[in-house]
């Protein structure tokens, strides 16, 4: 268990990245074209990584995706797709801290999710931060306080969460598999879909240098990340396993006011303060 919840960690630690470094990379790049070559750096990274474990003859053999896994395949890919699009269209107007911030929303998708349609169990503790979670998230969503208008961005944002919700949970269903054959299959099938559909609404192609940066940034922020994660789930679950992801925004808000230099206003530090209670929270629920 212990080495389940360091993995979980792990993975959320490498996907803090994403979100302050994509914002950055975003001012040159679309966002359509941009997700598909991040998950491209995910898959290619992957494969390579497969290739030097075949050579070296290293580790344990890993049970293979069959036929049975397919529907839960082909969802995770779609709903990969559409996740890194939204959430790439909402940083363009929304601060990458509260976007950071707004990501964990992705445990509250998750964990309905997995209670409603794959029946997975939610303590008590959870549902309080559950509760926690989504009222720090409205309060992030709000572009102006005296209004209470929601931000366009934050919505995309909060759209990008749900997709992960549901993809989470498809992920999980093939999370016995070999995590590694799993994130390759992510990488280029989602990043292939992303890259045509740019093509087709007339995005252009990255130039070489930041075709590069994406590409890493894949590997480590998608690649690395997913895979940690898919080895987490075997043992705690969808649910408790995005839980844990809920360290990656705080990572990702410190990211983002070194790189960007951002002044919150008072309603960003409310929705902190609710945000870590949730966390708090949710990472109790380990012992209910």
């Amino acid at each position: 268990m212990k080495k389940a919840v360091a993995f979980a960690v792990l993975a959320a630690a490498l996907y803090a990245l994403n979100a302050p470094v994509s914002k950055l990379l975003l001012q040159s790049v679309p966002p359509t074209m941009m997700a598909g070559f991040l998950y491209l750096g995910a898959g290619l990274g992957m494969a390579l990584m497969g290739l030097i474990r075949t050579a070296a003859k290293h580790g344990k053999r890993e049970r293979r995706l069959t036929k049975k896994d397919l529907p839960y395949a082909i969802g995770m890919v779609v709903l990969d797709i559409a996740a890194p699009i939204f959430l790439l269209i909402g940083l363009r107007s929304t601060p990458a801290a509260n976007a950071s911030l707004l990501n964990n929303f992705e445990i509250v998708a998750t964990a309905l999710i997995a209670l409603i349609i794959f029946r997975e169990k939610i303590g008590k503790r959870l549902w309080a931060a559950i509760a926690l979670i989504t009222l720090s998230s409205a309060l992030l969503s709000v572009e102006d306080a005296d209004s209470f208008r929601f931000s366009v961005g934050s919505l995309f944002v909060l759209a990008a969460c749900v997709c992960w919700g549901l993809e989470n949970n498809c992920t999980r269903c093939l999370s016995k598999g070999d995590p590694l054959e799993i994130v390759v299959i992510k990488g280029f099938g989602s990043g292939a879909g992303s890259v045509i559909i740019g093509l087709f609404v007339g995005e252009s192609l990255p130039a070489w240098g930041d075709l590069l940066k994406i590409l890493l940034l894949g590997f480590v922020a998608y690649g690395l990340s997913i895979y940690f994660y898919v080895y987490a789930q075997r043992d705690l679950g969808a649910a408790k396993t995005s839980a844990f992801y809920a360290v990656a925004p705080f990572i990702g808000v410190l990211m983002s006011f070194v790189i960007f230099h951002e002044t919150p206003g008072l309603l960003f530090f409310a929705a902190l303060g609710i945000m870590i209670a949730g966390t708090w929270v949710v990472n109790r629920d380990q012992k209910d």
